[in-house]
């Protein structure tokens, strides 16, 4: 696993009305601080991505929907440093992903329907702060997004 990833196991609470999924609370012990909570959708198949962030960091949970979710750590002084990994996350893994600066991501939607990833990151949004690459076309991962046949 990247160093410095977190991966936190969420709750859904149902009921005949519907349920609860809890994200994030400020009594979490992998809480660091609010700056914006945003929702990004993605239609069946879309690829969104390469981001990097410089300075926040990003706690992402899909609350609706599939998505294959690929980290790449580009930090020089970590000990994952140009490792990969990929976490398959939302209705069937619902949970937390505390992703740290300096990690490149990048998600597919992998569901037949509309996914919706919640993210609360620690800053509010500054596009100086971000660097974004072409997903089907960034020499420093080389990654291929198509399905896997194991």
């Amino acid at each position: 696993m990247i160093e410095e990833l977190i991966i936190t196991p969420l709750r859904k609470i149902p009921d005949e009305r519907g349920s609860i999924m809890h994200m994030l609370r400020s009594d979490s012990p992998h809480f660091i601080k609010f700056g914006e909570i945003y929702f990004s959708t993605a239609y069946p198949g879309v690829i969104k991505g390469w981001h990097e962030h410089t300075k926040q960091i990003q706690n992402y949970a899909v609350i609706s929907g599939m998505i294959k979710l690929v980290l790449y750590d580009n930090r020089e002084k970590s000990s994952t440093y140009k490792k990969l990994q990929e976490l398959y996350i939302g209705d069937e893994n619902y949970c937390l992903v505390t992703i740290p600066t300096g990690i490149i991501m990048g998600y597919k939607c992998i569901s037949n329907y509309k996914c919706i990833l919640a993210n609360c990151s620690t800053l509010p949004h500054d596009p100086n702060e971000m660097k974004s690459y072409d997903p089907l076309n960034f020499d420093k991962i080389n990654y291929d997004w198509a399905i896997k046949m194991k």
